[in-house]
């Protein structure tokens, strides 16, 4: 018997998988009321140390990084709705408008009003690179890098813009290399690569792309996956043509490993920056690892 006089969960995977299936249920249908974790074990009839890291080796995260992740996608969908920063944060079952905010700010690296004005107000800082695949284009917020991509010569600096300013579309875009270049230098200066200060990277997307997104930061340089490796990681092993699409979409190619993502058989797919170049930074990763 535990602490609160339940029987605790059998050993079989079958029984834990239940007891999680509970759980993430239990999250669900209360997450308004934000239940704290002793709430959420005692639903399932467990300790909290027991149930925290039975969640977490079933889930891959820990009940509360689970609570935040419904929390945030609530909240984003009452922005997108024109609710006020402070409705959303009462809707979604928080405090206060500041609650909202470092959620917002740990998960987005943007504040809640950032996010709902699509840009509006931020300054967007940005500036065109030597790199070892060609002119990178980066872009560059107060909180990381927002953007990278490419351009094939100085004729489509323009084209290689207009691209990246269609997703931040209210932005207030300014050129300065000044501000960019160190940014730069971090990425492509295999001299800077530090795990001890990784790069901050601002990523806006749905909750389906940001978790393809963040599944390709675990592949590592020299290494490659397929779609369909990839729509496992994340648990939609069925999903590859969503799966691709999310990685055709990643707005910061290179330091958010999309080309390390290959089709079924070896082949090399699609990449938004051509063909050619990706097969370029696939070699040039292999060449460090060696």
């Amino acid at each position: 018997m535990n602490k609160l006089g339940k029987i605790s969960a059998p050993s079989k995977s079958s029984d834990d998988y239940l007891l999680v299936r509970d759980a993430i249920l239990f999250i669900k249908d209360h997450a308004l009321e934000q239940p704290p974790l002793d709430e959420i074990a005692h639903h399932v009839g467990l300790d909290p140390t027991q149930f925290h890291k039975l969640f977490r080796r079933w889930a891959g995260l820990t009940p509360k990084a689970f609570l935040q992740s419904l929390t945030l996608d609530h909240a984003k969908r009452l922005l997108d709705d024109k609710n006020s920063v402070l409705q959303t944060s009462f809707k979604t079952g928080l405090s206060g408008s500041g609650r909202l905010h470092d959620l917002f700010v740990q998960y987005e690296a943007l504040s809640p009003g950032e996010y709902a004005r699509k840009g509006e107000g931020l300054i967007m800082h940005y500036g065109f690179h030597d790199s070892p695949f060609g002119l990178a284009l980066l872009i560059l917020t107060k909180r990381g890098i927002a953007g990278l991509g490419f351009a094939d010569g100085n004729d489509q600096r323009e084209q290689a813009l207009q691209d990246m300013m269609r997703r931040w579309p209210k932005a207030t875009y300014i050129e300065d290399e000044t501000i960019t270049g160190p940014a730069a230098a971090r990425v492509f200066s295999t001299a800077n690569w530090q795990a001890a200060q990784p790069l901050r990277v601002v990523l806006i997307g749905s909750d389906f792309e940001l978790s393809v997104w963040k599944s390709l930061l675990q592949i590592r340089p020299g290494q490659c996956v397929t779609y369909g490796n990839l729509a496992a990681s994340i648990d939609k092993p069925l999903a590859h043509r969503a799966v691709g699409s999310a990685v055709g979409r990643n707005p910061i190619s290179f330091v958010v490993p999309c080309h390390r993502v290959l089709r079924k058989g070896g082949g090399l797919g699609g990449y938004h920056w051509s063909l050619p170049r990706k097969q370029a930074i696939i070699g040039w990763e292999k060449c460090l690892t060696k």
